[in-house]
């Protein structure tokens, strides 16, 4: 089963502000999220996904 986390816990994994983590889900530049009633959410593999994705694109 997946774990997930909030736009706050997400915002200091990747250590950058809730707004940036909000900003990039209204633009579709960030970590693929779901709502759950009001709350926000992100499965842990999916922000492991945008962080490799992220390193990979650096790389090239």
């Amino acid at each position: 089963m997946s774990e997930y986390m909030t736009t706050q816990e997400v915002a200091a994994t990747l250590r950058t502000s809730p707004e940036t983590i909000r900003y990039w889900r209204h633009t579709g530049k960030g970590p693929r999220s779901f709502k759950v009633g009001r709350r926000v959410l992100y499965a842990k593999e999916d922000i492991d996904a945008f962080i490799a994705a992220a390193m990979a694109e650096s790389e090239a």
